[in-house]
């Protein structure tokens, strides 16, 4: 897991979060920790590296 946290807000529906909770709770996982593996996929399936290591997708400017 990275050394350091930054707080990423997100907006959305109400019912689609409670939805979500209850899913990640009947699968004994946190709302965070599904939204991590979800962000690392995205960048993987799409050739971004991050962190100190420049990106390998040249649309990308980090």
């Amino acid at each position: 897991m990275e050394n350091k946290t930054a707080r990423f807000t997100v907006l959305l529906d109400p019912s689609k979060k409670q939805a979500f909770e209850q899913l990640c709770a009947s699968q004994d996982l946190t709302p965070s920790q599904v939204v991590r593996q979800l962000i690392r996929g995205y960048l993987e399936q799409h050739d971004v590296t991050y962190g100190n290591q420049p990106t390998h997708n040249p649309k990308v400017k980090i």
